[in-house]
């Protein structure tokens, strides 16, 4: 698998998928939908796990999947993004930890396989480790910084487990994204290595951070550059931005991140910034069309959607992209503007 990815990316701009959360949010669930037979008599209301659904609406998630595929991603993401014990937590969950990350992995991989049977172009399944919704490296009390409400070595713990149950299911690499903060991700790291010590074998890691606002900073305040250095060590298979800014904001981000990283860049925005409703209005037009001159700049090696995006986003990109070499990769890229 490694050795496909690698030849691929030397041949093109490699497509990520979309939006998961958006297009669950399109569905309209209800509170008995999410509880399917499995959590009927549960005593937490179950509305807006999104993970759960790998559970209890399974063809539901296999189908969303299909559908990025069809429209023409190669790396699929689980719907893991908050399966893990700390987010699980909210909805009184924490003990389908491993069957949400294993099912999750194992949907990917089904739908993953079958659109390769009828494509010359293999699909990869990345399995997504989300943030958590809590945060090591800044308190939650302003009048007490040394305050933690989650430790690093928990953060490991947890980590661990998700990591665990996406390869029972299969997949192919790892992703670590939306980073809002370093000590998370890096809590993250540490238990992927730990895990691939303990499988005997190493999986490619993507990391992506999150640029929060126009201070071009990581909520735990990080510039891109200072990002990239302290994840360097890891031996990423690729480093990129992701989430809270659209792709016009995210540009200049990912040209600096470029200008460091001697690996490949990802980058899947968001479809522009949310209006007064939080909702995401950029069409799929407008977004392939920024992303283009991204491609014919040579910024980026993989390149997908986040908040806000949508199949037919993705075809677009894919479209606006294709006919661009992807991004150089060597330690100097001071001759891209």
């Amino acid at each position: 698998m490694s050795e496909s990815l690698h030849k691929a990316l030397s041949e093109r701009i490699l497509i990520l998928d979309g939006g998961m959360g958006t297009m669950i949010q399109n569905l309209d669930l209800s509170e008995s939908q999410f509880r399917g037979s499995l959590f009927e008599d549960h005593d937490h209301e179950l509305t807006g796990n999104n993970d759960l659904l790998n559970l209890t609406q399974p063809e539901r998630i296999r189908q969303l999947h299909r559908d990025y595929l069809n429209a023409g991603a190669e790396l699929i993401e689980t719907n893991t993004f908050n399966a893990n014990r700390i987010s699980q937590a909210d909805y009184g969950l924490e003990d389908q930890v491993h069957a949400i990350n294993a099912e999750g992995a194992r949907l990917a991989r089904e739908v993953a396989d079958e659109v390769h049977t009828q494509s010359d172009r293999p699909r990869w399944v990345v399995g997504v480790l989300g943030p958590t919704n809590q945060t090591a490296s800044i308190s939650p009390d302003v009048n007490d910084p040394s305050k933690r409400n989650v430790r690093f070595r928990d953060l490991v713990s947890v980590y661990y487990e998700a990591a665990k149950g996406l390869v029972a299911g299969g997949v192919d690499l790892f992703m670590v994204e939306t980073i809002f903060d370093t000590l998370n991700a890096k809590a993250a790291l540490f238990a992927l290595d730990t895990l691939f010590q303990d499988q005997g074998r190493r999986w490619p890691i993507m990391i992506s951070a999150t640029i929060t606002d126009a201070s071009g900073r990581t909520l735990s305040g990080q510039t891109v550059e200072a990002f990239w250095h302290s994840v360097m060590q890891t031996r990423p298979f690729s480093v990129g931005l992701n989430c809270a800014l659209g792709a016009d904001q995210l540009r200049q981000y990912v040209n600096e991140l470029g200008r460091v990283a001697p690996v490949p860049v990802s980058a899947h925005p968001n479809a522009g910034l949310p209006n007064e409703l939080g909702e995401y209005d950029q069409s799929p037009g407008e977004m392939a069309e920024l992303i283009g001159e991204w491609a014919e700049r040579g910024l980026i090696n993989i390149i997908g959607g986040c908040c806000g995006t949508t199949p037919e986003h993705i075809r677009e990109i894919a479209e606006a992209v294709a006919a661009h070499p992807p991004r150089r990769l060597q330690h100097d890229q001071k001759d891209i503007a």
